[in-house]
């Protein structure tokens, strides 16, 4: 075996664990992020890589991912082409993996990277995904509030998403990479996750404050991202459209009859212009929210049907590397 061939399989060796982190609002924690994962796999005794996609959230993200990667072999840097989202950035990350397993974290440093061989520990060949769960969240309280009734109201609705669900998780590889298969364009990891195995643990990790930045999840981009598991996870949506529709046909007829029996009996002489009107009015706006719950499923289906990509990679600082032999 020559050099090259030498420095290419220890290149593509297989790795104790790959850290993904999808970076969008948070590249001035990078820094310290990087370090102290570096402390700990060392102290752990851990081969290690840890991937940085850049999800194009701000301009300066893609040059500190850049300097970090040319100073620690250990980090590589993925730039996709567009703003993709979390989970679609978090998917690149795992496709590019070389780790036996994968950990998924934020780039803010609320999962500390010292949980990192906690979840590890908690993993085996049975038990192929573990979450981080935390006693306390350190979230303004609105958030907290909305999350825990997100929380609540999915498992509700997809009784196989297991209610401990975080971004901070290990995956076994094999399973990680399965998530890269689906195509959706529009992915929620852990809907995916719950359609491939049931078989989790949960470990309890401390949930830090944020120290870089602010939050970039606003109350509207967590309801867009409600309403994308939802329509693309679960039939919820339709089947309340179903149960309302045959409850404005029932309560309809009920009026209907007694709007009959009132004109045979005397009781109604003139039903009257506001009635109907209201009537014909409330019909009229349950209808267009049906009609917008079904319009929301065709726009996913036709999604599919275009085959539009998860994430486009458009820079990558490994093949900026020359490989160490």
């Amino acid at each position: 075996m020559n050099i090259d061939d030498l420095a290419s399989h220890q290149t593509n060796a297989p790795l104790d664990v790959s850290v993904v982190v999808p970076v969008y609002g948070g590249s001035s924690a990078l820094a310290e992020l990087c370090g102290r994962l570096d402390a700990t796999m060392r102290a752990a005794g851990l081969e290690y890589e840890a991937i940085l996609v850049d999800d194009r959230g701000q301009a300066e993200a893609w040059g500190i991912i850049c300097a970090i990667a040319a100073q620690k072999p250990q980090v590589r840097g993925l730039r996709l082409g567009r703003n993709f989202g979390q989970h679609a950035a978090t998917i690149c990350g795992i496709a590019h993996a070389r780790g036996k397993w994968i950990v998924t974290m934020d780039d803010d440093l609320e999962h500390p990277p010292e949980s990192v061989p906690k979840l590890l520990a908690a993993g085996d060949e049975d038990h192929p995904l573990v979450y981080g769960v935390f006693k306390k969240r350190t979230h303004a309280a609105y958030r907290n509030i909305s999350s825990e009734l997100m929380r609540r109201t999915l498992k509700r609705a997809f009784p196989d998403l297991n209610e401990d669900y975080c971004s901070f998780r290990a995956i076994r590889s094999p399973l990680a990479k399965q998530l890269d298969r689906f195509g959706l364009n529009r992915p929620y990891i852990d809907g995916m996750l719950s359609w491939l195995t049931s078989s989790t643990r949960s470990v309890e990790v401390p949930h830090e404050q944020r120290q870089h930045g602010e939050s970039t999840y606003t109350m509207r981009k967590l309801l867009s991202h409600a309403t994308n598991i939802f329509v693309t996870f679960s039939y919820l949506p339709l089947r309340i459209a179903t149960f309302a529709g045959a409850g404005l046909a029932g309560i309809s007829f009920l009026y209907l009859l007694y709007v009959v029996y009132g004109k045979l009996s005397g009781q109604i002489t003139n039903p009257g212009y506001a009635s109907l009107m209201s009537v014909v009015l409330f019909a009229c706006g349950i209808q267009l929210l049906i009609l917008g719950v079904v319009g929301e499923y065709v726009g996913r289906l036709m999604g599919a049907t275009f085959r539009r990509p998860v994430y486009v990679v458009d820079g990558d600082t490994g093949s900026q590397k020359a490989p160490q032999p």
